[in-house]
């Protein structure tokens, strides 16, 4: 019994996938716990529309990613914080801080998750944090830590 996947099943395939399957397992299981539907020929079709909707938002936010990535690139973002007198800030600068100077300069937002660090920010000096929006966008950003 051939069968579409609705979600990703370890083991078995992953979501919007045609797999094969025993008919016990698709009718019994799989069909009524809505992890699939039967691979007739009007889900194929439904299936196929959904893909090609799935990639077009998929492309649209690609191209929303680049052009947050299009504002960063070559810019160098100034984050303040408090330091002593030899330069060494008091805590340090986390990618919270810098998603909060991102979307106060462009007006999106960038989730923190995406924003990685190279190294430790505890001295006030430049610094270089690696974004990566989507798999495909990625891109590196600096900053500059100056005493608040």
């Amino acid at each position: 019994m051939e069968v579409i996947l609705l979600k990703n099943l370890e083991r078995l395939g992953n979501a919007n996938e045609i797999v094969t399957v025993k008919n016990g397992y698709g009718r019994n299981f799989l069909i009524p716990q809505k992890l699939a539907i039967i691979a007739n020929k009007t889900n194929r079709s439904t299936l196929d529309d959904r893909v090609n909707r799935q990639l077009e938002v998929e492309n649209l936010r690609i191209e929303q990613f680049k052009a947050i990535a299009a504002k960063l690139e070559g810019q160098t973002l100034r984050i303040g914080a408090k330091a002593g007198t030899s330069g060494k800030i008091f805590g340090s600068v986390t990618n919270v801080q810098i998603a909060q100077v991102i979307q106060e300069l462009i007006g999106d937002e960038v989730d923190r998750r995406k924003i990685t660090l190279l190294e430790e920010v505890k001295n006030l000096g430049g610094y270089t944090a690696q974004v990566q929006l989507h798999e495909e966008v990625g891109f590196n950003v600096n900053f500059e830590v100056f005493a608040d």
